[in-house]
């Protein structure tokens, strides 16, 4: 069965070890908070530059879902799910 895909942002290059890419097993991410803790659990500390101490998408970071913005941790994903973690673009 195919994983969900995590696509992270330079930014957090980092904390991954240097994968940009990262694979998992959709079975215990049913959702992006699930995703988002599977990460964390592998690279400790991760989850925290991605969501604050209220559960919420920190403002500097966008999710996206495939092409759709996510706005609620509580999204679904299934089997092949693509996930992209980006920094956000501010302007004026």
């Amino acid at each position: 069965m195919p994983g969900v895909r995590v696509r992270m942002a330079p930014l957090l290059h980092s904390y991954t070890g240097g994968l940009r890419v990262i694979e998992i097993d959709a079975a215990s991410a049913t959702n992006v908070g699930e995703v988002m803790a599977a990460l964390d659990s592998r690279f400790p500390g991760l989850a925290f530059r991605v969501i604050d101490e209220q559960g919420h998408i920190r403002p500097h970071v966008n999710i996206f879902l495939g092409e759709e913005k996510v706005l609620d941790l509580a999204t679904p994903t299934s089997p092949g799910s693509e996930i992209y973690i980006v920094g956000a673009l501010s302007g004026g």
